[in-house]
């Protein structure tokens, strides 16, 4: 390349034909049910070498999701969170969930 010569970058594709790095919002439609009609799962993980016990999928309202959450935590001392339908507590604690959400009318999946 010479000096003052500038260097083309186009490859064949153009900005004017609609194309852009905006990601399509798409939006999440979930059916809220109320906790007797739930068929709720347990899923064990590790995370940094330490266990992570992960239960849903939930269908509530996030509110509603946030308040059972925080009733669970309270009750069985550990950490959490709710993330994409799903509550994840530290610790490997199935049995102390599913006892606790029982109590609150959760069903579960056999």
């Amino acid at each position: 390349m010479s000096r003052g010569t500038k260097l083309s970058l186009d490859l064949g594709a153009s900005w004017g034909d609609g194309w852009s790095m905006e990601e399509e919002k798409t939006s999440k439609t979930i059916t809220i049910l109320e906790p007797s009609a739930h068929k709720l799962v347990f899923q064990k993980e590790k995370r940094k070498g330490k266990p992570v016990t992960l239960v849903g999928p939930f269908s509530l309202e996030d509110a509603e999701a946030q308040k059972v959450l925080s009733t669970l935590k309270k009750s069985l001392a550990c950490g959490g969170a709710y993330k994409d339908l799903w509550m994840e507590f530290q610790g490997d604690i199935a049995p102390k969930v599913r006892e606790q959400l029982e109590k609150l009318s959760f069903k579960f999946k056999k």
